[in-house]
Formats: C-alpha cells, structure tokens, sequence
C-alpha cells in the first residue's frame, strides 16, 4: 500500500494545501526525509537530484515544527540564488496557505534591501535567504538568528564557494543546539567538509537512488560535428523542438551573447542569462521564460543555478561542462517532477572520448543522434530565412512611388510563383545543396536529351 503524507505524521491543515497543489503522493526523497526531521533530533543530509520534491522533504516538517506562539526566527533556509530563494519561498507559503499564523519571509539579494528591513520588522518565523544578503542584515541589526532552531542548506553543491566564504558568519550567530538539514544533488570533497565542518556528527545520510532516479527520464544523447556545422546542426534541432522549452548551455559569457544573437537573427523565441547582467534583467527574462513568452534560455551554468522551472523539454550541452557535476546540474534542469526530457550534447570528434568516461561516473547510457544531413539542414536554413522574412516589420519611410515602382516588376506573378522565385534566388544566392542537386537534375535531363 503506497504511503501517504498522513501517515508520515504531516497534519491535516498541510495536507489541505497540498490536495490543492496536487501533491497527493510523497516522493521517494519526501518518504525518507519526512519523518526524521520530524521524530528525530539529528542533522540531515540529503542527497537527490533537483525536482525530485526536496522542498517539500524539509519544508513540510519544519512549517510543522514551527511554535506561532513564538515570534523569533526559528529556521533560516540558505539558497544559491535570488531565483530559488524566491522559488522556495512561494513553495513554503503554498504550503502553509491554510496556517496563515507562520509569517515567512524572503530576503535575497539583487533587490533594494530597505523594504526587507522594513519586512523583517513584524514577526518572522522562517527566513529564506541568500548567504551574502542574510550577512548584510545581520550586520545592519536588522534581524536576529540567536534563537533560530533550524538552518537549512538547500543546493549547497551549487553554492559551495559562497558557503566556504560565508557559513562561519552565519553560523556564529546561531545557537549551538541548532538543527541542520544539508541537501545537495552531488557529493563532491567540499560537500563533505562542509559536513564535516557544520553538522553534529550524529547527522543521518539520506540518499535516492542517484544512479536511476538521478537521470530517471532523461534521454542522453550526444550528436558529433565539425566546427563548421554546429550552429547549423543546433539550428536543425531547434526547429524540431519548435514550441517546446528548453536551455542551452555554454562555458562563457561570451559565447552566450554570441549564440543568443544568433539565435535572435534567425528569430527563435529565446533570451541569455549570464553573470554579467543586472539582477533586473535576469529576473526579467527568467519571467518571460516561466510565462511561456520565450522558449528557449542561452545560459553559463553560474546564471543557470537555481533555475526551478517545470516542463523544460530539453538541454542542450552546446559546450561540455568542466565538470561531471555540471553535467548533473544541466541535465538535471529536465525531467523535473516525474517528467521526461533530453540532454544532447553537441561535440566534436575529439570529445567523443568524454562520452564513456561520463557514464561510468553518472551511471548513466548515451546513444547517439544521427547528424541532420545536409540537404535537411539547407532546407531548415531556408525556412528560417522564410521566418526572418515573414516576421520583418514593413519600412513606412518607403515613398509610395517606390514602392509602385517595385509592385509593377512583380504585380503579373501568382503568389505561388513569387514563393517559387524568392526561395530559387536564396538558395543560389547561398550555393546551397539543394541548388546544386536542381543543377544536377537539370544536366541529367539535357545528357538524355
């Protein structure tokens, strides 16, 4: 008999909001985590992929655990990015939407601080934050952690070198006898000394299943090219994903700004995310991206940490990571909640070397794509040059005698014979194969003749 919230201990008020939300059923993680955060006083680290419910593994139990009675901070929850922060704290007050005496508050940076002071001036029972801002306030006096029962590191392999820089200040300010949940989707060296370092050594490992349930639903493809060939390769697939969402990951920003251009010439639905842009713009992308304006997301894996969005289709690894963890992080951005979703990666002949080593550290099997051939990738470059044409706004400084002028050459052709021209003049303009295969055709026919 499958197990329920109920009988993991969680209370009604909290089931309530979760039937709303249609989480009927714990997730392995949620299973295992739940009731030792509830019935236990140890520490936790939990080991899952990200999407696999890990806010509802500690959120659950430690809005449970809170005393409305006592208006101090009793949990401070840690997050990589603003992004996150903000998607942990709408998680948290989702579920405490039928306890509305749990005040939670959100307090992460690339914002004005003032209005957070401001919010943290009426009782505050949990704080989502990210390391540097919550240092910020405390340094300001504007909050108090001396009393805080519970710390929580949530993707703490994504932010590791913040923690390494920032943890000692946190954590002088809370008490001793505190509880800590660390939960990370890799457990590399600095995961464990930050373990080591931290958490009482009667701390409970809790992990799912890494080798199946850490890829569980993602395809893992890898499809090779020249240099030459990779942007129209990626092109190719793009079109074949046409309405779907996805991200592409490269190494650097540059890169990034240069195949978002790319991508915005040949008029695909997408935006870039990388360090170097105002916290202002990344949230504003990132919206457009929740919302279904834009498509596809060009993103550094810095800028991608955090990024909690459902229904992403696919990831495409423009550039392999440096790292196995990387791969996890990027792949990990699909197939959320039980979902299905593809990681290509786009390599060269060289890095097809990198494919085994990869699946032997994941545990995980790749097959590879087949290469669009080139006479598909020439029709799918025309019928993005189709697309730029059709979504080319008119020029009204264009006097009327000109345009006459110009109507009057083609006013004698059907619509069909116009498409017919234009796309025979592109594609000898770009000495195209399919142009030449025409040409072909053609001097076959005269040799018959």
């Amino acid at each position: 008999m499958a197990k329920t919230f109920s009988s993991l201990g969680i209370n009604a008020s909290f089931i309530k909001s979760l039937d709303v939300l249609n989480i009927k059923v714990p997730s392995d993680i949620q299973l295992k985590v739940i009731p030792v955060i509830l019935n236990e006083r140890v520490d936790v680290v939990g080991l899952a992929k990200t999407g696999t419910g890990k806010t509802a593994s500690f959120g659950l139990p430690l809005l449970q655990n809170i005393n409305t009675e006592n208006n101090d901070v009793q949990a401070i929850v840690l997050a990589p990015t603003r992004e996150l922060g903000q998607q942990i704290h709408k998680n948290l007050s989702d579920f405490a939407a039928n306890t509305p005496e749990i005040s939670i508050a959100s307090v992460c940076g690339g914002i004005p601080i003032k209005p957070q002071i401001e919010r943290l001036k009426e009782p505050t029972h949990i704080i989502v934050a990210t390391p540097g801002r919550l240092i910020d306030l405390i340094e300001r006096k504007a909050v108090s952690i001396t009393n805080a029962s519970y710390l929580v590191l949530d993707e703490a392999d994504e932010m590791v070198t913040i923690l390494k820089e920032s943890l000692d200040t946190i954590v002088k300010g809370l008490p001793k006898k505190r509880r800590t949940f660390l939960f990370t989707a890799t457990l590399s060296g600095e995961i464990k000394q930050l373990v080591q370092n931290y958490l009482n050594k009667n701390v409970v490992h809790i992990e799912v299943d890494m080798a199946t349930l850490g890829h569980q639903g993602i395809d893992h493809q890898y499809v090779v090219v020249k240099p030459e060939e990779k942007l129209d390769v990626l092109m190719h697939f793009l079109s074949s994903k046409d309405g779907q969402r996805g991200i592409i990951f490269c190494k650097t920003k540059a890169a990034v700004n240069k195949l978002a251009k790319n991508l915005a010439i040949h008029k695909y639905s997408s935006g870039a995310l990388h360090g170097s842009l105002t916290q202002g713009i990344r949230d504003r992308i990132m919206d457009q991206f929740r919302a279904g304006h834009i498509n596809i997301l060009v993103a550094t894996d810095l800028a991608a940490r955090g990024i909690d969005v459902k229904e992403i289709e696919y990831v495409v690894q423009y550039h392999l990571p440096d790292t196995y963890d990387a791969y996890v992080h990027r792949s990990g951005r699909t197939a959320r909640a039980g979902a299905k979703g593809l990681s290509i990666s786009v390599i060269q002949e060289e890095e097809v070397d990198d494919i085994p080593d990869l699946e032997i550290e994941l545990g995980i099997s790749f097959s590879e794509m087949p290469k669009a051939d080139a006479l598909s990738i020439e029709e799918n470059n025309a019928k993005l040059w189709a697309k730029q044409i059709f979504k080319t706004k008119p020029n009204h400084f264009i006097s009327e005698d000109f345009k006459t002028s110009i109507k009057t050459i083609f006013h004698h052709l059907t619509k069909e014979e116009l498409i017919d021209k234009l796309l025979a003049h592109h594609l000898n303009q770009t000495n195209t194969v399919v142009a030449n295969e025409e040409i072909a055709q053609k001097k076959k026919k005269k040799k018959k003749r």
